[in-house]
């Protein structure tokens, strides 16, 4: 039989699998600190952006040791795993697979044996020219002094990554990420470790974030700035789009591999990241209040209480009481721990569905007129079974504000929504939506309105799950394995120009 994984799957929560985060990236170069436990706390502040697995390496400068496994970073490591865990550079990750399985050999960071010593390496994000990466390292297999990957265990981009970095023996590892970095297509944030030296590297769209950190002895990096504040770090700066650091005993150094060409992703502010991180110099929280309020300016209501749907909804639903005069409540509790369970549900306690992470307040929401507050619909089965709930707890009426505009297109840059076919917006009106749901009313803040609350100008954004306009090329090659394998090439995606006039009490994308 084999080893339960402990995910809450479908299967558990049959109602829906909303949005996944892609990976959490962390890094620390600081010679005389436990680096292996300080890469397991700032794990543990990047625990959102995966959850299937985690993994640590760490290198005294002499020897490198990798331990991974499929858990929550609690549950991979323990007070012995860590104290064994020394040296002076350490690399972390945590998983969400969106290219690659969902299991052990796909873990990361990922570990290639060299004649230095060795690789590892942590990847967030999703390349999308695999199969031209995989036809390049094939040049190098037909080389026969280069011993490298005729065994690949993983079957991910990380994988194919990590194998062209140590495909010539006769570079360092600083002359192999310059020969490969300027090759990889789509988002990657990177963190990688010889024997003595740390990197970290971010794709030239600089779609997900990658910060850097400043210890009192060492340097960290991460993919988001409230992993420094939980190590004690202080903010540096971002690492820029096309940038690569390498840290070692000599200091630090920039090197850059490719122009800038700034993407960030949207989902981010609405969705992934926590709520104090900050992104280009301002909090997600302060986004996502200035996000409740435009949906309050955009998308009124008549309503006597708002409510968010735990916990990404809170500021938006926040921003959205302030800015309406509506009182702000707590209508349902959140169980924070059903993430992940090692017990099989039985069939009644599957049936409960998505009481298993939320249920109502009846005393709050009895007899009154509800807005909710949500980040985002994917397939609207979470919704739907939550309207349904709250009518049972008494709702008078339920009046649904999405902070984020419709999803109608898939990402391919490391975000796993569902496929284009499941996505419910793509298909449906808003009033269909609306219908199907079972909602008083619904309505979705604009993309104008969306992009204004980031203080972000449209074009240094990507927004393709909301306007279909996919800012890296996607070649037919990214047909290749995992979630691209599944979606639609950009040439054969268009925008939709003539979609159907929303209804009145929903605001205009």
């Amino acid at each position: 039989m084999p080893r339960p994984d402990g995910l809450l799957t479908d299967e558990l929560d049959p109602h829906d699998r909303g949005p996944q985060d892609e990976c959490g990236v962390f890094g620390v170069w600081a010679p005389g600190e436990e680096v292996g436990k300080l890469a397991y706390f700032g794990l543990y502040a990047l625990q959102h952006r995966g959850q299937e697995s985690a993994g640590i390496a760490v290198s005294d400068g002499r020897r490198m040791m990798v331990f991974k496994d499929m858990g929550l970073v609690s549950q991979v490591f323990d007070e012995a795993t860590l104290s064994s865990l020394t040296g002076q550079i350490a690399v972390g990750h945590t998983r969400y697979s969106t290219t690659g399985a969902s299991v052990w050999d796909n873990a990361q960071p990922t570990f290639r044996p060299t004649d230095a010593g060795g690789l590892a390496l942590g990847h967030n994000g999703n390349l999308t020219n695999t199969d031209e990466l995989e036809a390049w390292l094939e040049e190098y297999d037909d080389a026969p002094a280069v011993p490298h990957k005729t065994r690949m265990d993983s079957t991910s981009d990380t994988a194919i990554l990590t194998a062209l970095l140590v495909a010539d023996p006769a570079e360092s590892l600083e002359q192999a990420a310059m020969r490969v970095l300027p090759r990889l297509r789509g988002a990657f944030c990177l963190c990688f470790m010889d024997n003595s030296t740390l990197y970290a590297a971010r794709d030239p769209q600089g779609i997900r974030p990658l910060v850097l950190g400043r210890l009192a002895r060492g340097w960290v990096t991460a993919s988001e700035s409230a992993a420094l504040d939980i190590v004690g770090a202080s903010f540096v700066r971002e690492i820029e789009p096309g940038e690569m650091i390498i840290i070692n005993a000599d200091g630090l150094r920039s090197v850059r591999f490719a122009d800038a060409n700034p993407k960030g992703c949207l989902f981010e502010y609405v969705y992934v990241a926590r709520p104090d991180t900050a992104i280009a110099g301002r909090s997600v929280q302060a986004t996502r209040l200035q996000i409740g309020r435009t949906l309050a300016r955009e998308a009124p209501a008549e309503a006597d209480l708002v409510i968010p749907v735990p916990e990404s909804g809170t500021p938006a639903a926040i921003g959205y009481a302030e800015e309406s005069g509506i009182p702000f409540g707590m209508g349902l509790v959140k169980n924070s721990y059903v993430g992940r369970t090692f017990i099989q549900p039985s069939q009644t306690i599957r049936q409960l569905g998505i009481r298993l992470k939320l249920n109502p307040l009846r005393e709050v929401i009895e007899g009154r007129r509800l807005v909710v507050v949500d980040d985002s619909i994917v397939r609207g089965n979470t919704q739907r079974a939550l309207i349904r709930m709250l009518r049972e707890a008494g709702a008078a009426e339920v009046h649904v504000r999405i902070s984020s505009p419709p999803v109608r297109w898939p990402c391919f840059y490391g975000i796993d929504f569902a496929s284009r076919a499941e996505l419910i917006a793509n298909g449906l009106t808003i009033d269909e939506i609306r219908t199907s749901l079972g909602a008083d009313s619904l309505a979705y803040v604009s993309l104008d309105g969306l992009t204004e609350a980031t203080t972000m100008p449209a074009e240094r954004l990507c927004r393709a799950c909301f306007d279909g306009v996919y800012p890296i090329e996607l070649p037919l090659a990214a047909r290749a394995g995992g979630q691209v394998a599944e979606q639609p090439t950009l040439d054969e995606v268009e925008p939709e120009v003539d979609a159907p006039p929303l209804p009145a009490e929903t605001a205009a994308r």
